[in-house]
């Protein structure tokens, strides 16, 4: 049993913060960060939530599915910045677009985590166990930053992009629904892009046997980056994993109408690109008016393509991103 996509749906915060406006909170300048990033722009929260951006963008997947909530089996949001560890995000979710029927849970796999879900969605569905899911990728990360730390600030966004995924008889003949997929992790370089959360503090540990309490890890409450190791990995590990993907589904890049690629960083994109020997045109970005919202910055820019009439029936698409883990995957879908 195969899957299709029958609905997108996105939601951004209507709080737009420009190149100069970061200038005016830390050491920095239109040109700097769009020489480096190709961003101009990015969504930030002001009192917006990762439940309630994701719910509103599930909303408009269902909404152009022509599906109603009771409908929906299974909810899965992907995130990384939660603003509750219990319940989770899935679950608030649920309970706000009216989804009673619905398992909910979440994933956690960074700017990864919309293709592990629908990868997981995939196998639920293909397995017979449920029939349709809601995926979501949603983040606030501006709550995560370090304000002052202009390395990582002015790269991050807020936002939610989702789909709605049912199961399709007619697309086992490998020409329709997802062909192919490649996941993977390197947990050995994933302090390179590290957030920390609260401490074993409990009355039974020393202070000095605190498991996070050194140079190693790292720990800290806000987002830190090693910049060019993440950007190593990315322009090393992205083409691979596409190229694998495409071996799996016996396709070339030549193939591949769109490449939609996770929007961390515009470098990152021509890289891929150049390393795949494919036309730089097949690789669409809206970084530069939303910058790098992690796991939501797929479905999201999936959703722009939807609803702006650039992806057509039969189109073959790559989805791929990487992200902290250190994580990274790719899926060939025929739309």
């Amino acid at each position: 049993m195969n899957i299709k996509i029958t609905g997108t749906g996105s939601c951004l915060p209507d709080n737009v913060v420009t190149n100069f406006d970061m200038a005016k909170i830390v050491e920095t300048s239109d040109e700097w960060i769009r020489e480096r990033t190709g961003i101009a722009e990015r969504r930030i929260s002001t009192g917006e939530t990762v439940a309630s951006l994701a719910a509103k963008a599930c909303e408009r997947a269902l909404e152009m599915a022509g599906k109603s909530a009771s409908e929906v089996d299974l909810i899965i949001v992907g995130t990384c910045s939660p603003e509750l560890l219990l319940p989770c995000a899935a679950c608030q979710v649920q309970a706000s677009i009216g989804a009673d029927k619905a398992v909910a849970f979440d994933l956690s796999a960074a700017c990864s985590g919309f293709l592990f879900a629908l990868n997981t969605a995939y196998s639920y569905i293909a397995a017979g166990i449920y029939k349709n899911a809601l995926i979501v990728g949603s983040e606030v990360l501006s709550k995560l930053m370090d304000w002052s730390d202009r390395s990582t600030c002015v790269l991050f966004g807020d936002g939610a992009g989702a789909a709605f995924v049912e199961a399709d008889e007619l697309a086992n003949d490998g020409k329709s629904g997802i062909i192919s997929m490649v996941q993977g992790s390197d947990g050995a370089k994933g302090m390179v892009l590290s957030c920390g959360q609260r401490q074993v503090a409990n009355p039974y540990i020393k202070e000095n046997n605190l498991p996070y309490n050194n140079e190693e890890y790292m720990f800290s409450p806000y987002i830190k980056m090693n910049g060019q190791e993440v950007y190593k990995f990315a322009t090393r590990q992205v083409p691979n994993c596409i190229k694998e993907a495409l071996d799996k589904a016996q396709l070339t890049v030549e193939d591949i109408d769109l490449f939609v690629l996770h929007q961390a960083n515009v470098r990152i994109i021509e890289a891929a690109a150049k390393r795949l020997k494919a036309d730089i045109s097949k690789f669409p970005m809206n970084l530069d008016r939303i910058g790098n919202m992690s796991s939501a910055t797929i479905p999201v820019l999936l959703d722009e393509l939807n609803r702006a009439g650039k992806i057509h029936k039969g189109d073959k698409l790559v989805l791929s991103g990487f992200g902290a883990g250190l994580t990274y995957g790719a899926s060939v879908i025929v739309w």
